[in-house]
C-alpha cells in the first residue's frame, strides 16, 4: 500500500477497517455506487459497506465525506461468485453516493420535497467535489482519469445482460473508473447515467464556473425543514400553513412583480437618459457621457426586496 491511505476531510465516524480488515492492495480502479436513500447507511454493520460515501449538504452546496476503509484496503460493496474473478479484491476502491439513479425514485422523492442527489441531474458542486476526490485518487495513488465506458440509465442498466456489464477478462485488465452496473457478477444498475465524462474533464481540467443567483425553487427549499414545514429566518420555526409549493407560487409571483417594476423603472431612466442627451446637445457645458454613466450607475444600484411571508 502507497501513498496516503485517508481522504483529506473525510469522517472516519463509521469506520469499519477494524471490524473487517479486508487485503491490502494497489487500487487502481474506482467503481462508483448509488446508495438509494437520504442518509448514510449503516451498510449492515459494515458487511456490505464501500471505501468512500459521499454524503450531500444542500445548505452549504457541498460533499461531506465517510471513510470506511483505507483506500488500498477492499471494502465490500461487490457481489464476488465463487469460481468466478475477484471482485472486491481487485484492485478496487468502492465509493457510495448518497441519492438515487433510480427516475421513479427521484419523482417521488421530489414529489414529496426532498433535497436529494439524482445522478442524471448532479448540481455543479457536486461534480465539482466527485471531481476532486478523482483527481487526488489520480495525483496520490495513479488512478487513470478516464473511463471509457457508457453509463446506461436506470433501469435499462440493471441486470447481468444489461449490454455494457465487462466480461472477467475486460474486467481484470480494465484501470481507471467505472460503475456498479460494469462489474461481472453483479446485476446492480446504479449509478445510472452518470456524468462520468463531466467529472473527469474537471478533475483534469479544472472548476465549473457556478451560478450565484439561485432559482426561485432552490430558494424556497433552502428554507424547507426536514418536516416538510417552511422555516422562515426569523419567523416562528414551523408554520404549518406553507408547504413547498406555496412558498414556490408565492416566490414566483413576487419575483415577477418585481421584474415588472424594474422594467418600468428602467424605461423610465431610458427616457430619461435620452432628454438629457438631447438637452447637452444645444448647451453645450454639460457632459452627456457623464450623464449617461451616472444614469446606469442609478440603474444597477436599484435594489428589488421579496419580502417572503412568515406567517
Amino acid at each position: 500500500m502507497s501513498g496516503p491511505q485517508r481522504y483529506p476531510g473525510a469522517s472516519t465516524a463509521s469506520w469499519y477497517g477494524s471490524k473487517y480488515p479486508g487485503s491490502a492492495m494497489e487500487s487502481n480502479v474506482i467503481v462508483w455506487h448509488t446508495t438509494e436513500g437520504t442518509s448514510l447507511p449503516d451498510y449492515s454493520g459494515g458487511s456490505m459497506a464501500p471505501n468512500f460515501t459521499a454524503r450531500p449538504n444542500f445548505a452549504a452546496k457541498r460533499l461531506e465525506w465517510f471513510q470506511h476503509f483505507d483506500f488500498d484496503v477492499s471494502s465490500r460493496a461487490l457481489v464476488n461468485a465463487a469460481g468466478g474473478v475477484e471482485t472486491n479484491t481487485l484492485n478496487v476502491c468502492q465509493v457510495e453516493i448518497v441519492g438515487t439513479c433510480d427516475p421513479g425514485t427521484h419523482s417521488r422523492w421530489a414529489a414529496a420535497g426532498y433535497s436529494h442527489l439524482y445522478t442524471p441531474e448532479l448540481p455543479d458542486w457536486a461534480i465539482r467535489d466527485l471531481a476532486a476526490f478523482a483527481k487526488w485518487a489520480h495525483d496520490n495513488h495513479n488512478v487513470p482519469l478516464s473511463s471509457g465506458l457508457t453509463f446506461k440509465a436506470y433501469p435499462s442498466s440493471y441486470g447481468t445482460g444489461n449490454g455494457v456489464r465487462m466480461t472477467g477478462s475486460q474486467w481484470t485488465a480494465f484501470k481507471g473508473h467505472c460503475g456498479h452496473q460494469h462489474v461481472p457478477e453483479n446485476d446492480h444498475g446504479d449509478p445510472g447515467a452518470f456524468p462520468m465524462a463531466a467529472i473527469l474533464a474537471v478533475a483534469k481540467n479544472g472548476s465549473i464556473q457556478e451560478d450565484d443567483m439561485p432559482t426561485a425553487n432552490e430558494v424556497a427549499k433552502a428554507v424547507l425543514t426536514y418536516d416538510g414545514v417552511i422555516a422562515v429566518p426569523g419567523a416562528p420555526p414551523t408554520n404549518p400553513t406553507w408547504t413547498l409549493s406555496s412558498v414556490q407560487t408565492e416566490i414566483l409571483k413576487r419575483l415577477d412583480k418585481a421584474n415588472v417594476t424594474l422594467a418600468a423603472q428602467k424605461a423610465t431612466i431610458d427616457e430619461l437618459v435620452k432628454a438629457v442627451a438631447t438637452l447637452a446637445a444645444g448647451v453645450g457645458n454639460l457632459d452627456p457621457a457623464a450623464i449617461v454613466r451616472e444614469l446606469t450607475a442609478a440603474i444597477e444600484s436599484i435594489d428589488i426586496h421579496l419580502d417572503v411571508p412568515n406567517t
